[in-house]
């Protein structure tokens, strides 16, 4: 009896029905539920992709939120993240990789055209950073577009042309004579210097680079930068180089021989590459 009066009392200073009160009650505890499980599959998607944005989080969890019966839109699903405290923040001192505001020349697009059919015919090129307690090193990656192989890499101090040029040497070591692939990349002053852009014409390769939709028209080599990252865990921060060295060799050997690819039917990038060959 106390208990009813006190619900109808507090209907009554509320202004509403007590059906109103127990449905409204029913409501908060549904969505409490809702943000509990939310944060709950957030928390273990982010255990094996730490810094996976709330877009892609929506995404991939939207199918199991659904299937659990809870129906939510993408704008309630940033609060329930901002609630939880679960909003990505900009990592402290994250360095610059592309500075594409200079006077070399650049070269316009070329594969967006391309039908890839074999190894060898393209390569996108990208630079990345890797974090060290003793600071960063700049990881430049050459990969190639069809077999998805990583075909050369430098790990270096600084961002200069030379790292770059170091990941160019080792892929062009491995080439088959007569092998002629486009190089992509972005507009960065590594790929326009005059020394990178001599090397590539040395060895009569074409020169690509994005235009407009950079980080669209360079989507492959984005990807392996998040997945040596995300899979790999390059994108930890290491006590020293001399590690943060040592796990980039082991990422890219296990990159290259081991993780298989549902774009190659499940092969490995170094079996397609090697069979096509």
């Amino acid at each position: 009896m106390r208990s009813a009066l006190t619900v109808g009392g507090l209907c009554g200073k509320l202004g509403m029905s007590r059906q109103n009160y127990y449905k409204a009650r029913r409501e908060r505890q549904r969505m409490e539920a809702d943000s509990g499980l939310i944060e709950q599959l957030v928390r273990a998607e982010r255990a094996v992709q730490p810094r996976l944005g709330g877009r892609k989080l929506y995404h991939i969890l939207r199918p199991e939120l659904a299937y659990a019966g809870v129906k939510i839109g993408r704008d309630r699903f940033f609060e329930v993240l901002r609630e939880k405290g679960l909003l990505l923040d900009r990592l402290p001192g994250m360095p610059k990789t592309t500075n594409s505001r200079h006077s070399l020349p650049v070269f316009h697009n070329l594969v967006k055209d391309i039908e890839l059919v074999s190894s060898n015919q393209a390569w996108a090129a990208d630079i990345t950073y890797i974090r060290a307690d003793e600071g960063f090193l700049y990881l430049s990656l050459l990969m190639d577009m069809w077999s998805r192989k990583i075909v050369g890499y430098n790990s270096g101090d600084t961002l200069e042309a030379e790292g770059a040029v170091r990941a160019l040497e080792m892929a062009l070591s491995e080439l088959p004579k007569g092998a002629f692939p486009v190089h992509h990349s972005d507009r960065g002053c590594q790929y326009c210097s005059h020394l990178y852009v001599e090397k590539l014409h040395a060895h009569g390769l074409a020169v690509s680079m994005t235009e407009e939709m950079h980080c669209y028209e360079n989507a492959c080599a984005e990807r392996l930068n998040g997945i040596l990252k995300q899979e790999y865990s390059l994108g930890c921060s290491f006590r020293n180089k001399k590690q943060a060295l040592a796990a980039v060799d082991e990422a890219v050997l296990l990159y290259n021989t081991k993780r298989p690819h549902l774009s190659l039917n499940y092969e490995t990038p170094e079996k397609m590459h090697r069979k096509v060959a």
